[in-house]
């Protein structure tokens, strides 16, 4: 019996932030708007830009200054961090009455399996353009979707040719991949950046297709003979993109497994290059990652820590780890074995970018004994506890530690953001 073949959307919030902004701000809706990290500064970074402000040349992740360059009537929006959280789980709702196979992407992508809800809602194309209206009417923002067999086909369907449809939506399958997908120049396809893109051009596969048709096993050699034995995978997994070939299901909860690690990198307002000004940024970051472990039910054995300058041109610092003798995710003894790195392998230059993370982790419902310390750790874990029921309930800002309060403190100004931004 031959297998039902899949139709998988991956759906696009087109300029999510800003059309949230203009959706609920009507006075915006004829101008050119971009939400900024910070728009008092003209060195704050755009992180998103509505189709007009997009017409006069502004892109993401460029400065505020080149962008007011390009158009001095552009409105500047202070990011609103969880509220477009709140949107995005309202939107996932949305997708939810119609199927029960959504797997978040990113914060304004999302895919469905709707292969077993099209009997109930019309073809595939009907089914979006309904999905398309009712986001659109409820949230006012305008999303656009790519349909096909496979997740990565959908992806690129989306990227390449329903953010460019006058409807929003496009289809891509594997019999038209030949006159589609293939036809476009290597850089489309997903997963190839510019580096990448450099590499296949170099290797004359100037287009998908040239790719596509390129056997397995000559593309496998041609890229171990610019990148080694390792380039095994990469070939594989580049050659079945870009024949459409994906079968990993739609799975929701797909990011609430067990994390790997968990880390926080903090980049900080000027240089840092006194030792102590570094310790309260490295203790900061060890109370961020325990408060995370400890919310979720985790203690790591292992402590990273990686620092940078802040020129990106001649790259200074280190990345370097190093096993504790206990899993732990107490504060005070992850932020000593930080400390203890830092100061083994900083180079004494000035630092602009610090980062701790833990990994190898073991549930916290249990842990090693000592004879010594027993009642000490005992103690120590129902003070973080207790500050940690505190900051749930009356924010990160309510308690902070004396070392916070100067200058060089982080946590302060961290404690209104979300991801390093304004909430």
């Amino acid at each position: 019996m031959q297998k039902e073949q899949r139709v998988i959307f991956l759906i696009d919030c087109q300029s999510f932030y800003a059309s949230v902004e203009k959706a609920e701000k009507p006075q915006y809706r004829d101008q050119p708007v971009v939400v900024a990290g910070d728009p008092k500064r003209r060195s704050g970074i755009v992180l998103a830009a509505c189709p007009i402000a997009k017409s006069y040349g502004i892109t993401t992740a460029e400065r505020i200054g080149e962008s007011l360059a390009k158009c001095p009537g552009l409105v500047v929006v202070k990011p609103r961090m969880q509220h477009y959280i709140d949107v995005s789980m309202q939107i996932t709702r949305i997708y939810q009455d119609y199927t029960d196979l959504v797997e978040l992407y990113s914060i304004d992508e999302q895919f469905l399996d709707v292969t077993g809800s099209l009997h109930l809602f019309g073809s595939a194309e009907e089914l979006g353009l309904t999905i398309q209206h009712r986001v659109l009417m409820e949230t006012g923002v305008y999303i656009r979707i790519g349909i096909g067999p496979t997740k990565v086909l959908a992806k690129m369907a989306c990227d390449n040719y329903a953010k460019k449809n006058q409807t929003g939506t496009a289809v891509l399958t594997r019999e038209t991949l030949p006159e589609t997908l293939w036809q476009l120049p290597i850089d489309k396809l997903f997963m190839a950046g510019r580096r990448m893109t450099a590499h296949f051009q170099r290797m004359g596969l100037m287009t998908i297709g040239q790719l596509a048709r390129t056997s397995e096993e000559k593309l496998n050699h041609m890229m171990r003979m610019r990148f080694g034995r390792k380039a095994d995978i990469d070939a594989a997994l580049y050659w079945r993109i870009a024949n459409g070939i994906d079968d990993s299901p739609v799975a929701p909860g797909t990011h609430e497994v067990a994390p790997k690690s968990v880390g926080h990198m903090m980049t900080l307002p000027r240089d840092y290059r006194e030792i102590d000004e570094i310790k309260a940024v490295l203790l900061e970051l060890s109370e961020l990652v325990c408060r995370r472990c400890r919310g979720e039910g985790y203690m790591g054995n292992v402590v990273a820590v990686n620092c940078a300058g802040a020129n990106y041109d001649r790259p200074t610092g280190f990345a370097r780890q190093m096993k504790m003798d206990d899993a732990t995710n107490i504060t005070t003894q992850v932020y000593r074995a930080a400390l203890q790195l830092f100061q083994q392998h900083w180079d004494g230059l000035p630092v602009r970018r610090v980062g701790v993370s833990l990994s190898k982790f073991a549930k916290d419902d249990g842990y090693q004994l000592s004879l010594f310390d027993y009642s000490q750790r005992d103690r120590a874990m129902a003070l973080e506890r207790a500050t940690d029921r505190l900051k749930d309930k009356y924010g990160d800002s309510i308690i902070l530690r004396a070392v916070s309060a100067a200058e060089y403190g982080q946590a302060r100004d961290r404690a209104g953001k979300i991801g390093g931004h304004i909430k």
